[in-house]
């Protein structure tokens, strides 16, 4: 195990470069002038211009300006931003309440996924089944800014349930209906997820086995069943962690919270290429240690998988 660690961590390292090197080429590429972005209606005067090219290395080929951003990053340094405002002040305001967000989206979808999936393949043909059916159907057509807008109106103006927007002195109430909305494709994904893997494992040989031994049905479900319908669903929440974090932008815009999506647009606008790929750094390594880490789940799940 300590091997495949090593190994795992040495692959990260390309993952990291390159990842970073697109992003920082995409923004590169963005038109127009980022200093006349930050300045609005008004003009930079040339002298106040010029300083500010030299100081950010805005003249230099995109490579030197990759080399010097990332010469910072392996110093613990993510740059600052035109404004002279240091990037890494910026994610310690931006990622907490992300990471909030995150955390309660990730946990509604991981309960409500696989236990709507459990119930739907224990009670398949019935009415639960097609009522979990119907319901993640209706989850996955709708669009997430659909969803939040009625939430807002029906939860929360009209029967003033929840609040409407984020409030900091209220972080955890007000962010439990975007974190729904985060979260509801996702969930209606995982439980149909879940209700496929488990019917394929209760059609498996050990199962079958497991029942003609006369084990109680309960035990024959959740030791055997479950614990390896559970591998392709925690691959799936696995990746999810990291694309709950980059996709929140429209659940952020929509619910005023003051995230990394909202930042990473606000960036992407003004041509602030350290600001944003100092962000998706993180995120890249957010999916990093979530790959690594349902590959740990894997051995725990299935005692058959082994890592030399």
């Amino acid at each position: 195990m300590g091997r495949y660690l090593v190994r795992r961590l040495l692959q990260a390292i390309p993952v990291l470069l390159g990842a970073t090197l697109i992003i920082f080429l995409l923004v590169f590429a963005l038109s127009g002038d980022p200093l006349q972005a930050l300045a609005g209606d008004r003009r930079l005067s040339p002298a106040v211009a010029a300083q500010l090219r030299e100081q950010y290395h805005l003249d230099d080929p995109w490579y030197v300006q990759y080399w010097y951003y990332m010469s910072g990053v392996f110093s613990g340094d993510f740059g600052e931003t035109y404004t002279g405002r240091e990037v890494s002040e910026i994610m310690s305001e931006r990622f907490p309440v992300t990471l909030k967000l995150t955390g309660l989206a990730f946990l509604i979808e991981a309960v409500l996924g696989v236990l709507a999936g459990v119930l739907a393949a224990l009670r398949k043909g019935k009415f639960l089944d097609q009522l979990v059916l119907l319901s993640t159907l209706l989850l996955i057509s709708i669009p997430i800014f659909v969803l939040g807008s009625v939430l807002q109106l029906m939860v929360g103006v009209k029967w003033d349930l929840l609040p409407v927007t984020y409030k900091d002195e209220e972080s955890f109430t007000s962010l439990l209906m975007p974190a729904f909305v985060l979260a509801s494709i996702s969930t209606a994904y995982l439980a149909r997820l879940m209700r496929t893997s488990l019917m394929e494992s209760m059609r498996a040989d050990y199962v079958r086995t497991a029942v003609a031994k006369g084990l109680r049905r309960e035990r024959v479900i959740g030791r055997h069943a479950v614990r390896t319908a559970l591998i392709p669903v925690v691959t799936y929440l696995g990746y999810d962690l990291g694309s709950l974090m980059g996709g929140a932008i429209i659940t952020e815009q929509i619910f005023n919270i003051p995230g990394v999506g909202s930042q990473l647009f606000q960036s992407v606008y003004l041509r602030e290429q350290t600001t944003v790929v100092g962000f998706v750094t993180v995120l890249i390594l957010v999916y990093i240690a979530a790959n690594l880490l349902v590959d740990i789940l894997y051995a725990v799940l299935d005692p058959r998988i082994r890592y030399d």
